[in-house]
């Protein structure tokens, strides 16, 4: 059997929640036919770590305003914390995992938007060496923080970051999130979405800020794979047991 190569962004808040992590790296461990890819955000722990130095926080459409005086805090709670964290759960349940920024993982960034500060966006180049680590039963576990080509750092949107590196493996795509499903007006979960219903969606108002931010990364991601692409909860491992095994649970997103 051929593997498959999957990438699971695991949203930050999985780090508040005990043994939340390692209960999601058990259901990998089970998986030995497949390939696995973790890129992660951390955005409760930034919160905390910009507020401990004094700053404020502001989002403008669901990404959050990176201005140069903070970065060093967004890296650091981003790639350092975060991203050791999650490595440390992966080790103790029996992984070999190497922790990456973007610019490992074959993606560039540049700049968004110039109201946004040091917000990226991803370009991908030919350089990753993610390949390379699967072969050596490694587990990347890659960190939003991403570089252009003059070094400079960025904080790029973990969504939009897993979909671009799932864009280079040309892997299957889960958003594990702290949600069971993308939800309706009457808060009941949507299992499908397309193009068309999610534009109404957010015309409507139904789907704002940091969750039409997922929802639009995961139909651009779709599109590019054509395939479809779930968000569902880190909440339940059996969500994800369900998904790998090619079970519909969660929304599916679909062009």
């Amino acid at each position: 059997m051929s593997k498959k190569t999957w990438v699971i962004k695991l949203g930050g808040a999985v780090l508040n929640t005990e043994n939340a992590a390692k209960a999601l790296f058990d259901v990998l461990n089970e998986q030995t036919n497949d390939e696995f890819v973790i890129v992660h955000g951390g955005g409760v722990l930034v919160d905390t770590w910009l507020k401990g130095a004094g700053f404020a926080s502001a989002k403008h459409q669901g990404l959050r305003i990176s201005p140069a005086e903070q970065m060093p805090y967004i890296v650091g709670a981003l790639a350092g914390c975060a991203n050791k964290q999650l490595m440390a759960q992966a080790i103790r349940t029996g992984h070999k995992p190497v922790g990456l920024s973007l610019f490992e993982a074959g993606v560039s960034a540049t700049q968004k938007l110039k109201a946004l500060c040091l917000v990226g966006k991803c370009t991908s180049n030919d350089d990753s060496i993610v390949n390379d680590l699967l072969k050596l039963g490694r587990l990347p576990i890659v960190s939003s923080i991403g570089f252009d080509e003059q070094g400079l750092w960025y904080n790029v949107n973990a969504d939009e970051a897993a979909a671009a590196i799932a864009g280079n493996l040309n892997a299957e795509l889960i958003f594990m999130t702290d949600v069971e499903a993308v939800l309706d007006a009457n808060k009941q979960p949507l299992h499908q979405l397309d193009t068309k219903h999610i534009d109404t969606l957010i015309t409507d108002g139904v789907i704002v800020g940091g969750m039409e931010v997922k929802v639009k990364t995961s139909l651009d991601a779709a599109q590019h794979l054509r395939r479809g692409v779930y968000i569902s909860s880190w909440q339940k491992p059996e969500n994800l047991i369900a998904l790998l095994e090619g079970k519909h649970v969660g929304t599916k997103i679909t062009p």
